[in-house]
């Protein structure tokens, strides 16, 4: 067998018998740091230690306290995870279980829910899987193969993931446990070193809830016990400085099932809070030359399909019917906005308008996703739509960043900018949507603010700038959003002279 050259990103390399092993390269050039890997980069795609190489290619160590190396161990301890609930209950049925930001979880089919105790049980399991040290096993398998072999174990849910992917599949294997994955995985079950599960709850099969409701486990793992200690730290100080829980301490809002999930009631407090800020609000939209409006809370159904909303976003909205005419109950306040512009003709001499409205909105969310006042299915916006000549747009825009640059001042938070750029399934023409974007993109850098792009995920009707807020353990959340819509304009027929 012939030679590879293995370069290294130092920018040093070596050659080695073709067919060696990530692992067995590493300890060569790494010595006792190899100890510390958990898996390897090689030409640019994450792979298994017991990788064999059989062509030049670079070779980069992945540690266990990289990003990578933990995400790769916390997946490697949801398999572990599975496997421990496996021994434990079988006939439990396999979904999924990724690994996500600070953790991972896994989702079963069984009837019962798991409770704490069950929790501490499928915890000592798993410690007994890790002391064996089971090596972590990949194969490649056809699609035909790995349909036959899930179907005789009854994983349906497998089964049903793999009709979904094209031919080629990997499976990997520790003890007698199977499982679908493309990994990479750790080397052997006894690399997780500290780890820690954390809580249970309900997911519906590919978070549709016309599908079965699943029992998920979620944990956590970490490459030292150090960072593990700190992370559960966090999460107690996360609980003690929970918003929904010093809501209801003080006596300002609750949530009631009664009333319905994701349904503020806001208490006498809570109702005084509102009235200061949005006051507050109300003064700020003023001095800068913001017209205040308002909107029902219901408009035709004919003008959320001539928007766009009806196709686009029509998971997401309330519907109902007056005297045989459908109607659908406002997501946002864009088009009573639109509305009211349209109303009589307009000279450029009145451009820009900027109206406001600090409207109440409804959206139909998913149960999992709702959280505290973070995530609700009604709460009133601080919504505005400017309407401006193309020639004013930039002024306009950087207008807006002033705006929220300052109230976030006021309020004492950091953030982050975030430009979100043209999904999939969109509307207008790919000329306006370029326009926009790039108008977006000049006004922050104009203004020297640092941005993160996310392609493909703006509004089906525009791109937009998204002002995440840091919380005081340092999370990130949605708040102000900046949006630039040549769509809706064109399909409602606006004009100037």
């Amino acid at each position: 067998m012939g030679e590879v050259l293995i370069s290294f990103p130092d920018g040093s390399s070596k050659s080695y018998l073709g067919g060696i092993s990530a692992a067995d390269i590493l300890r060569d050039v790494l010595g006792s740091k190899a100890k510390a890997v958990l898996a390897a980069r090689a030409g640019g795609c994450l792979v298994d230690l017991s990788c064999r190489l059989e062509s030049d290619t670079e070779l980069e160590p992945v540690f266990a306290d990289s990003a990578d190396g933990e995400e790769i161990l916390r997946h490697s301890t949801a398999h572990i995870m599975a496997q421990a609930v496996a021994e434990l209950y079988p006939g439990v049925k396999l979904a999924i279980g990724p690994a996500i930001e600070n953790g991972f979880y896994y989702d079963f089919d069984r009837e019962e829910p798991f409770t704490e105790d069950d929790l501490g049980r499928i915890n000592d399991r798993m410690r007994e899987i890790i002391r064996r040290g089971l090596p972590f096993y990949r194969k490649e398998i056809s699609k035909d193969d790995a349909s036959r072999l899930f179907k005789e174990k009854g994983e349906f849910y497998k089964l049903e993931l793999i009709e979904g992917v094209a031919d080629g599949l990997s499976i990997y294997q520790q003890g007698d446990f199977l499982d679908l994955c493309r990994g990479p995985h750790i080397p052997a079950t006894n690399f997780v070193r500290a780890f820690k599960l954390l809580s249970v709850a309900g997911a519906y099969w590919r978070g549709n809830e016309q599908n079965k409701m699943l029992r998920r486990i979620y944990g956590t793992a970490f490459a030292t016990k150090d960072r593990l200690k700190s992370y559960l730290k966090f999460l107690e100080e996360a609980k003690r400085r929970d918003h929904r829980k010093l809501g209801r301490e003080l006596d300002l809002f609750s949530i009631q099932e009664e009333a319905g999930a994701g349904f503020v009631l806001y208490h006498p407090k809570g109702a005084i809070l509102r009235d200061i800020i949005e006051d507050f609000e109300k003064k700020e939209h003023r001095r800068r030359g913001y017209q205040p409006v308002a909107g029902p809370h219901l408009l035709r159904l004919n003008l959320w399909e001539k928007s766009g909303h009806y196709e686009h976003y029509r998971e997401n909205m309330y519907f109902t019917e007056i005297e045989g005419q459908k109607y659908g109950i406002k997501p946002m306040n864009c088009l009573a906005h639109i509305l009211i512009y349209k109303f009589k003709l307009r000279s450029y001499r009145e451009l820009p308008i900027r109206y406001f409205e600090l409207g109440t909105v409804y959206r139909h969310e998913k149960s999992g996703v709702l959280h505290g006042l973070f995530r609700v299915r009604g709460f009133t916006q601080d919504d505005a739509h400017i309407f401006c000549t193309p020639e004013q747009l930039l002024s306009e825009i950087t207008g807006v960043l002033d705006f929220v640059i300052e109230v976030m001042g006021i309020f004492g938070f950091e953030y982050q900018l975030e430009l979100s750029t043209q999904p999939e399934h969109y509307i207008g023409t790919s000329l306006d949507w370029e326009r926009a974007t790039n108008a977006l993109r000049r006004a922050m850098e104009e203004k020297q603010l640092p941005y993160a792009v996310h392609e493909g995920d703006g509004a089906f009707y525009g791109p937009k700038i998204d002002v995440k807020l840091k919380d005081a353990l340092g999370r990130l959340w949605q708040c102000a959003t900046v949006q630039c819509d040549f769509a809706l304009p064109t399909r409602f027929g606006l004009s100037y002279i």
